[in-house]
């Protein structure tokens, strides 16, 4: 079960969410209920952590699970621990909740379903439990030690109960986690190893949870060993356990009533917003229908309409976005939130977010992204300018190289040479945006632009240091070494969608990428292996003064580029190191 939510979940975390920490940040610093949300779930998750943990020490000897347990309670069971533990529960279920009595509608993707029918389980599985071990030990002296609990239950239907809580409590975690981390590529790279963890701490509680259940259990069984026992536990009477059943009754039929208070306030909601219908036409879509009050994405979902949101509408991510084409002047302005997330991607001014859009009046509007996270046709919104570097790299006398040539031939050396060279690219975290015959386009997307114009270098390095070894290759196999030339250039670019619809490539385009082609160009007038500009060398905050530029009068740049000449390009970091140091 927890393995199938795992790689649920992995499954709807991918997706086209774009500037992550800038929105998560955004997001966090905005929003308190989000705040209070994660706080919260954070708190309860590391409890049930622990607990879990504590319960599989069982595994290995009841002292180690019971010293554990009293160094547990010595932190919840204090006057602070409880305020903190108690109090995040019930701001985590209120919240939950609250945003559940505000919904329009019930349709939602699968997985917040599951995660939503899972939080609501939790209470009634996990009153029970309380009432018989905390209110227990506070009310009536019960020394509810890990032993007393597993014997207890083991092997009836309220050991049953509580194993289907372990995993229904783990898996509701679990999936929030993941849906509030997802957005981060360190959570990205790390996922297997949290799958892992998602299906062995489960195993890990309910295997020490067996071996101790059938051992205490046998020994509060056997007459000769329970008067001992039944004295240390202080063993409740009859009347008080009936007065705990009476408590743990009474608890599930107030929650019961919450509940129904709950749905109840949805219906009533649904009922007074017949009126005064909102109507919005989706360009190249339908035109639905929504009621004052409703999110754009509440009213996609309620009209059957497939919007993304890889958030599940909370917010946390940009990929619900539409761009206004008609009423924007009519709709409630963006909060201070909303237009930050908005501003991390570089959104146009009539861009807003579905899942936090209130619309009053009709409007049209285009969904950015299609449902299965590919793009729409959103003309300039699929266009956005950034300062990024880009590497030009291209390979020396190709043509005389591989005339006479059989075709295959020069594929297979081609293909050999791209090998070679590109994992410095993808180590360095550029991408090719393009291969240009004997040559390519790599593209380094960072947080900003020092952090790329680093890249870039260090992925220019990298190349030229490969190339030596695949030059001994060639040699070895009594082929000629192969020649390169490189430009490293920082500057606006435009990165957008350009073609057919459904067939247009991202690419990147502007005055960057023709300077960087030309002083890539330029390595062979100057008989070298590598030209940065100087933008990329400022970026990195480097002092251009102190060292050797070259003033480049480039074809089809409107000025002269200045650019530091490189022989070698693994030699750049020792340049650039020497001039750190003088």
């Amino acid at each position: 079960m927890i393995l199938t939510l795992a790689r649920v979940g992995a499954q709807f975390g991918a997706g086209h969410i774009n500037n992550k920490r800038a929105q998560m940040n955004t997001l966090w610093k905005g929003n308190w209920r989000v705040r209070v949300r994660i706080v919260s779930g954070l708190v309860l998750f590391i409890y049930v952590l622990l607990h879990f943990l504590n319960i599989g020490f069982g595994l290995i000897s009841l002292d180690l699970a019971e010293r554990f347990q009293d160094m547990r309670e010595a932190v919840h069971r204090s006057f602070l621990g409880s305020v903190v533990l108690y109090g995040a529960f019930l701001l985590h279920g209120g919240l939950a909740l609250w945003r559940l009595a505000r919904r329009r509608t019930l349709r939602m993707p699968i997985w917040e379903w599951v995660q939503v029918a899972l939080g609501l389980t939790i209470p009634f599985l996990l009153i029970t439990h309380v009432v018989h071990t905390r209110l227990a030990h506070e009310f009536f002296a019960l020394n509810d030690e890990m032993s007393y609990i597993v014997g207890l239950i083991w092997n009836t239907g309220s050991g049953w109960k509580q194993s289907v809580l372990l995993l229904i409590t783990w898996a509701h975690g679990c999936m929030g986690l993941h849906f509030w981390m997802r957005a981060q590529d360190w959570w990205q790279r790390s996922l297997p190893a949290f799958i892992a963890m998602a299906v062995l701490v489960p195993a890990w509680a309910l295997a020490g949870f067996m071996v101790q259940g059938r051992v205490q259990s046998a020994a509060l069984r056997d007459p000769d060993v329970f008067p001992a026992l039944a004295e240390y536990y202080n063993w409740l009477s009859a009347e008080a356990f009936g007065v705990l059943r009476d408590w743990a009754g009474a608890a599930e039929l107030v929650f019961t009533a919450v509940l129904i208070l709950v749905i109840a306030a949805m219906t009533a909601r649904r009922l007074l917003a017949r009126r005064g219908a909102v109507r919005i036409k989706y360009v190249s879509g339908p035109e639905i229908s929504g009621q004052p009050g409703m999110t754009l994405l509440e009213m996609s979902r309620a009209s059957g309409v497939s919007h993304l949101a890889m958030c599940g509408g909370r917010g946390r991510c940009t990929t619900c976005r539409v761009i206004v084409e008609e009423g924007a002047e009519h709709l409630p302005p963006p909060s201070p939130q909303e237009a930050a997330s908005l501003a991390a991607v570089n959104a146009p001014p009539n861009a807003r977010l579905a899942c936090q859009l209130r619309p009053t009046e009709r409007a049209k509007v285009l969904r950015v992204f299609n449902s299965d996270g590919g793009r729409a046709r959103a003309h300039e919104s699929l266009g956005k300018e950034r300062n990024m570097a880009i590497l030009f790299l291209d390979m020396r006398g190709f043509t005389a190289r591989t005339t006479g040539q059989l075709p295959y031939d020069v594929v297979f050396l081609l293909n050999r040479f791209f090998d070679a060279i590109v994992p410095s690219i993808i180590g360095a975290g550029g991408t090719v945006d393009k291969y240009l015959g004997d040559g390519l386009l790599a593209v380094f997307e960072q947080e900003d632009e020092a952090a790329s114009a680093r890249a870039a270098m260090e992925a220019a390095i990298g190349i030229s240091s490969a190339l030596v070894t695949f030059n001994q290759a060639l040699r070895a196999e009594k082929a000629a070494p192969v020649a390169i030339g490189m430009g490293v250039h920082l500057g606006t670019l435009v990165i957008g969608e350009i073609g057919a619809a459904q067939h247009a490539p991202r690419t990147i385009i502007g005055d960057t990428v023709n300077a960087a082609s030309r002083l890539e160009g330029a390595t062979k007038e100057l008989g070298v292996e590598l030209l940065v500009s100087e933008s990329a060398l400022r970026a990195v905050g480097q002092d251009v003064d102190r060292l050797d530029l070259e003033i480049l009068e480039l074809r089809g740049v409107s000025k002269p580029v200045l650019a530091l000449p490189v022989q070698i390009g693994s030699d750049l970091r020792d340049i650039l190191a020497q001039q750190a140091v003088a």
